[in-house]
């Protein structure tokens, strides 16, 4: 008997032996995947044709091809500055052997992790069984970065984390604004840099009545009910996906993307990413120039004013290829919230740029992200096919001080299982330090930290399972853990907006250096950042081009 049923809310009357059977294909597949070689990858593989040369001097040196870095690349040009940006990840536009750029989810390969020898999935474990893989080592897209408490998951390569996100593109509620950005105009954010990014993103929403029918969101639809039943506001949230392609991949008329398991490690088709925005804009002017597999050793003032710059040039197996020393006259940090922060500790520590001040690596955050499973009953199916594309979510942020995005679960199997990743109003904060003796920054989060997001989580979802009369799947994360609580998809702070800089990200202690990523954000954005990083970036450059420039 207990060979033929499932864990509680998996049971459909096949045998567990038979539903392990049907799951081989995708364990499988994960496994095979790590054999695949990017033998057929040339060395310079993602480099850009006319990389920024040694000894050059240039007005703007952007490090980073995030939203920050990008937004400030575009209205720099559009005002006439000749920019140029470093990026240490590669370009994604060549194909690799299955001739796509990009692989699925289900499917990692050498394309997947940043020079890792073995990919570190967020979900670790499938029906208990370990899905991580041997690979071999490329710079890849996503950038598992392992820090003593945590680990912290960032996009690798043009684009940045616009690469590898979800795409939910979510504005705080107004109400929550002054926590997340208290130094800042609300009236200004809501009224005119908001709007700007959500424009500039290509923000868009999921139609209703498409979603109420679709099968790829039957699991969203199963979110929401069990949320409603149990008294949570559900709502939609907005998207920097191509709904009209995402119809079209419905409907069997389009090539699948975010139907065919793909967004982790990329997508291939509809998704909005900043080289389809912000960035090809840049490239428009004929202004930008991008360097991909560019990565910033070291910036100090530079005789006769600006900042000499050294630069490394790697190849995709992370080996220095060539050494650069470029003159910029100003220089934008946009290497995200930990390479912000790593950076910025590195020079002053190293005495680099010794009048940084003391607030330069400190109030970091992670967005209070936790990841949990609910085992739901036969009656809930969530469906075989599910886009990658999460489109709602759960808002508890008043009460219970959680955000849960409904999120997917693409095995191509039918799981029964509902999964979330939570946004809490989590109140520890971390500092990152440099380490002389190992000669890396060192971070001080400790996972103990996590215990208010997962009291916060549990505000939601301990209530549905009590409703619904489900329990938490436990065969996620290996160790029989219900909550993933070693990993933030949303890094934030580390060079804190009017503390570390002015309230316009101009570093203190020295005039042309800029912060303008998600390292100004101190710790939390009450939901998914991108949107957020976009309109602060937007502000700020405005101001800066105003002010700043001859």
């Amino acid at each position: 008997m207990g060979d033929n049923i499932l864990p509680k809310g998996g049971s459909n009357g096949i045998s567990r032996r038979g539903f392990l059977g049907r799951t081989g294909s995708i364990i499988g597949t994960v496994a095979l995947a790590g054999h695949l070689t990017p033998a057929a990858a040339a060395a310079t593989a993602g480099a850009a044709a006319n990389p920024i040369a040694d000894g050059a001097r240039v007005p703007a040196l952007i490090i980073g091809t995030g939203y920050g870095g990008s937004v400030a690349a575009l209205r720099l040009a559009q005002a006439g500055v000749d920019v140029q940006m470093v990026e240490m990840g590669m370009n994604w536009d060549t194909p690799g052997p299955d001739g796509k750029i990009f692989p699925k989810v289900t499917s990692p390969d050498y394309r997947s992790f940043w020079l890792r020898t073995r990919t570190k999935a967020p979900l670790s474990n499938f029906l208990g069984f370990p899905i991580d893989k041997d690979v071999p080592k490329y710079t890849g897209i996503l950038d598992a970065e392992d820090f003593a408490g945590i680990t912290v998951y960032q996009g690798r390569g043009v684009g940045g984390g616009s690469l590898v996100n979800g795409g939910m593109a979510v504005t705080p509620k107004r109400a929550n604004f002054a926590a997340v950005l208290p130094s800042v105009d609300a009236d200004e954010m809501y009224d005119t840099y908001y709007p700007r990014a959500n424009a500039g993103l290509g923000v868009g929403m999921v139609d209703p009545a498409w979603f109420d029918t679709a099968d790829c969101y039957q699991f969203s639809r199963v979110g929401r009910k069990h949320a409603q039943r149990s008294g949570f506001a559900w709502t939609f949230v907005p998207d920097v996906y191509d709904w009209d392609y995402m119809k079209k991949e419905a409907a069997g008329t389009a090539t699948r993307s975010a139907l065919a398991g793909e967004i982790l490690y990329g997508n291939n088709h509809g998704k909005k990413s900043l080289v389809q925005t912000y960035l090809a804009q840049a490239r428009a002017t004929g202004r930008v120039t991008i360097s991909p597999l560019h990565k910033v050793t070291t910036v100090s003032p530079a005789t006769g004013g600006g900042y000499t710059v050294a630069i490394d040039q790697i190849n995709t197996t992370g080996d220095t290829v060539a050494t650069k020393t470029v003159t910029a006259d100003r220089v934008f940090f946009a290497a995200g919230s930990v390479g912000t922060a790593k950076l910025l500790v590195k020079l002053k520590a190293t005495g680099a740029l010794p009048n940084l001040n003391g607030e330069v690596g400190k109030g970091w955050g992670e967005n209070g992200n936790v990841m949990c499973g609910r085992a739901n009953h036969m009656w809930d199916p969530t469906g075989k096919l599910q886009s990658t594309i999460p489109c709602s979510g759960i808002d508890n942020w008043d009460a219970g001080g959680a955000f849960a995005e409904v999120a997917p679960l693409p095995t191509g199997i039918e799981t029964y299982a509902s999964f979330y990743l939570s946004i809490t109003k989590n109140p520890n904060r971390a500092e990152f330090t440099w380490n002389a003796a190992t000669g890396r920054a060192d971070l001080s989060w400790q996972t103990a930290w996590k215990q208010p997001s997962i009291s916060m989580a549990k505000t939601i979802f301990d209530k549905i399972n009590s409703k619904e009369g489900t329990i938490y799947r436990t065969d996620l994360f290996g160790g029989n853990k219900i909550w993933n609580d070693t990993l933030t998809y949303h890094p934030l702070g580390g060079a804190v907006l009017d503390r570390a800089t002015d309230n316009y990200g101009r570093l203190h202690g020295y005039t042309g250096l800029y912060v303008i990523d998600g390292a100004l954000i101190p710790g939390n954005a009450s939901v998914n950042p991108f949107v957020t990083i976009t309109a602060l970036a937007e502000r700020n450059i405005e101001k800066i081009i105003a002010t700043d420039l001859p």
